[in-house]
């Protein structure tokens, strides 16, 4: 029985059938993942936003799916060979792989051996040793010989070259043949191992990174994404050759079982000869590149899922707002550059000085800033964690502020590719491109989202070797954290860049410029019913931005809340349900306690979910999901490699999470690594269990190879000195 879309999408998502289908027909219709996560929670049994996805791109491989059985279909029926049996499997089959090889004996190809065989007329002799037809009276050599003949462009000229030929045509029929290609592949899945070894050949140099992978033997099964993609990579740089070994005698019987119940004796060494044959030359090959195919696929999903992870955490770090700040780029040669931005993040002042030697000049440097702190009254002091980074933070703590700053590291990756773009310029035109990653690590302090989304997601750090897994699979995984933060947090619509608003639900570049475009020349929005005004803003578009963007000023108090307008009614009913309006229940608990009391969501017309989150809005209007801002700082014991010991125990800042551990900042211009047997007194099977990009932990050295570069350290209770 053929089940219908939303029934074969649950199933690939493991999903309740109910939510999948309310979600496949809201997705249909066009609405945003973000739209349908928070305000159609009832049609979709309250799937998150990234269940959304999932049964997106489910979805999106089902309809591929049907779109390619229509081809196969068409293509087998053109060649006159489908039959009602052929027909019913291809229909129900539900897997890509499953399909091609179902469609594989019937594909178009190159001439094979097998298909010059066939032109001699050595089919039939095919078939009898594969015990499809009946075999003649006679000895083997005698059979054969019946299938001498010659041909234009193929030949059997005696009977040993007739079975040779019958062989390669057997050996063919074995290989395409889709149970035996499905049986094998289980195998391999099941009992197969990857291998690296040293390519011979491979300079030194290549070879050095990637001596962990010489002689290399892991399950297929087990082998963690990190590792698959740094055999692929030592392979790619030739350092190393990589290959999928699976038990052969066991595949052979696999492959030989089938067909040796009706195999003539006679005939069992060419039956064995060619299986043997298809499976080294034509079967193998083929599904070990499948394979690893298949590996690589399934490293750059888990892959991109821990920069995904990395992402988020980033961009949901919490923002400062109502804060002055200098943003310092620090750098040798160059210089440090400055830039101090209002609590808007308007720049009031720009600058270079010189703490740092080759063009050290201290003094004038402390005279600069302090003249700085003095004009502008700047709260903060950001300093870009990049190069020469703990040596300004060093310098700074040593400058007479004539106003209590605080000085923090920030994180600049990325600043210099934001510099550089099209975004910066538009921006900061006045200032030169050296200066404007100093304005970015200064925002960035004040909101990371709001400065972050200004970059290329790939550019912001979120881990190691991004390069290596499939980069619109990257793109589009990171694409859509960066929506699902914005709309997540919310915009502020009259303050927003146009790169912010870009981001929100249904809107998108052309029309981020265009409502920014009007709020210049119409001046500010005064509710959210004015973005109908805004050019290519109509009514499908409105329903899917408007609940993410804030007011806080409105003329209507709901517009500075995340309800949607289509429920303003709604609330409006309610309050007056109660006696008030609907200004006096925001943020005031007596009244909600009533309107809990006396309305509830069926009386509204609405769904339970709908009305607790509409409450929720009330409760706390304009709530920022980031939380508050912690502070940091670096040891002073400790300011490059060569200061680490073992067993020291330092404060540090995670970098980036990845599969096997989390990379952690504690200010020697090297990430140490936190394995994840070393995260906790605990088995820790996730380090994002344990922590996130951006998390302060307290750390202990347990490994320092200054030759290699490599710190290792831990974060268990037990070794620390904290409790757990």
């Amino acid at each position: 029985m053929k089940l219908g879309v939303a029934a074969r999408v649950a199933a690939r998502c493991g999903l309740p059938e109910k939510g999948v289908d309310g979600c496949v027909r809201l997705l249909s219709e066009g609405n945003t993942v973000p739209f349908i996560a928070r305000y159609r929670k009832e049609a979709t049994g309250g799937l998150d936003e990234t269940a959304i996805r999932r049964v997106q791109e489910a979805l999106e491989y089902v309809t591929a799916l049907d779109d390619r059985k229509k081809t196969v279909l068409a293509a087998i029926e053109k060649a006159g060979r489908l039959t009602d049996e052929l027909r019913r499997l291809i229909e129900e089959c539900e897997d890509r792989q499953e399909l091609e090889d179902l469609y594989l004996p019937f594909k178009q190809k190159k001439s094979t051996r097998a298909d010059a065989a066939r032109k001699a007329g050595l089919e039939p002799l095919a078939r009898i040793i594969l015990g499809l037809e009946p075999c003649p009276a006679g000895a083997r050599l005698a059979i054969a010989q019946r299938f001498v003949r010659a041909v234009e462009g193929a030949s059997a000229d005696s009977p040993e070259a007739a079975l040779a030929g019958a062989r390669d045509i057997v050996a063919e029929v074995v290989a395409t043949n889709p149970p035996v290609r499905r049986a094998v592949r289980d195998l391999a899945g099941s009992t197969g191992r990857i291998c690296s070894a040293r390519k011979r050949g491979a300079g030194e140099e290549e070879a050095a990174q990637f001596a962990d992978y010489f002689e290399r033997s892991e399950r297929v099964a087990d082998i963690p994404a990190h590792r698959i993609l740094a055999m692929l990579r030592g392979e790619t740089a030739g350092a190393l050759s990589v290959k999928v070994e699976v038990p052969e005698r066991r595949a052979l019987a696999l492959i030989q079982s089938p067909f040796f119940r009706r195999v003539p004796s006679l005939f069992t060494q060419d039956f064995e000869a060619a299986t043997e044959d298809g499976f080294t030359r034509l079967l193998w090959p083929s599904v070990e590149r499948e394979l690893l195919g298949q590996l690589k696929e399934r490293a750059d999903r888990s892959s991109v899922a821990v920069f995904e992870e990395n992402l988020r955490s980033l961009l949901m770090e919490p923002p400062a707002r109502g804060k002055r700040v200098l943003g310092i780029d620090p750098g040798f040669r160059n210089g440090c550059k400055l830039a101090v931005v209002d609590d808007t993040g308007k720049v009031l002042g720009a600058g270079v000085i010189y703490p740092h030697p080759p063009q050290e000049n201290a003094d004038e440097a402390k005279r600069r800033l302090v003249e700085l702190c003095l004009r502008h009254r700047f709260d903060v002091a950001g300093v870009g964690d990049g190069t020469a980074h703990r040596e300004t933070m060093a310098f700074v703590a040593t400058v007479a502020w004539p106003t209590p700053v605080a000085v923090t590291p920030v994180r600049e990756a990325g600043a210099s590719v934001y510099s550089a773009s099209e975004v910066a310029v538009a921006e900061l035109p006045e200032l030169d491109v050296t200066l404007r990653g100093a304005v970015s690590i200064a925002r960035r302090y004040q909101d990371p989202l709001a400065e972050l989304v200004k970059i290329e997601p790939k550019s912001i750090g979120v881990g190691q070797y991004q390069h290596d897994v499939d980069q619109g699979l990257l793109e589009s995984g990171l694409s859509a954290v960066v929506e699902e933060c914005v709309n997540r947090v919310g915009v502020e619509l009259n303050t927003a860049s146009p790169a912010l608003l870009s981001h929100v639900a249904g809107i998108g570049p052309t029309t981020a410029r265009a409502i920014v475009a009007h709020r210049d020349s119409k001046g500010p929005f005064r509710n959210r019913a004015a973005l109908l005004k805004v050019a290519g803003i109509g009514p499908a578009r409105f329903l899917q931005c408007a609940g993410f963007l804030r007011i806080p000023e409105g003329v209507d108090v709901l517009d500075r809340t995340g309800i949607h307008p289509e429920r303003y009614e709604a609330v409006g009913r309610a309050a007056r349900a109660v006696g008030l309006a609907a200004s006096d229940l925001l943020g005031n608990p007596t009244h909600l306690s009533r309107l809990k009391q006396q309305v509830t969501a069926t009386a509204l017309g609405l769904g339970v979910e709908t009305w607790s989150d509409i409450l929720a809005e009330l409760e706390r209007p304009g709530r920022d999901p980031r939380g508050e801002r912690k502070e940091f700082r670096f040891s002073d014991r400790v300011h490059a490699l060569e200061d680490l010991e073992v067993g020291m125990v330092l404060p540090g800042r995670v970098n980036s999470v990845t599969d096997f551990g989390a990379f952690v900042d504690i200010g020697v211009h090297r990430d140490g690594l936190v394995h994840v047997s070393r995260m906790a007194d605990r088995r820790v099977s996730s380090p994002f269990e344990v922590c996130r990009p951006g998390m302060v932990v307290t750390v202990k050295v347990v490994e320092v190879d200054r030759k290699r570069g490599r710190i290792g350290l831990s974060m268990k209770p037990s070794e620390v000195g904290g409790t757990g």
